[in-house]
């Protein structure tokens, strides 16, 4: 099982990306763990939990460095979610982004 973090300005409005992430993953019949927290949440949600990825919505990416900082040392690919995908909600395009950042770095 993949857990995947999303982060948002506030936590919801990647709320429905998450969901069609989650459907993606089940029609492809791919166990993964998708769920979205707020910018603040980060620090604490990585000290409770397992993550394997973590990707950036388009209004936090200016906090970039500030994530790096929480992740450092713990070997948690992150990255930006490709604009595009985002804009389009694109669940399927968002998951294969996620899994392809945690194949590499499995590698």
């Amino acid at each position: 099982m993949k857990t995947i973090m999303l982060v948002c300005a506030a936590g919801m409005s990647t709320s429905l990306l998450m969901t069609k992430m989650k459907r993606a993953a089940q029609s492809k019949g791919i166990e993964a763990d998708i769920f979205a927290v707020s910018a603040p949440e980060v620090d604490l949600t990585l000290k409770n939990k397992k993550v394997d990825v973590i990707l950036l919505a388009p209004q936090v990416k200016y906090r970039k460095q500030l994530f790096k900082e929480l992740i450092e040392g713990k070997n948690i690919p992150m990255e930006d979610i490709n604009v595009q995908y985002y804009g389009k909600m694109d669940g399927e395009q968002v998951l294969e982004q996620a899994l392809t950042l945690v194949e590499k770095n499995e590698n």
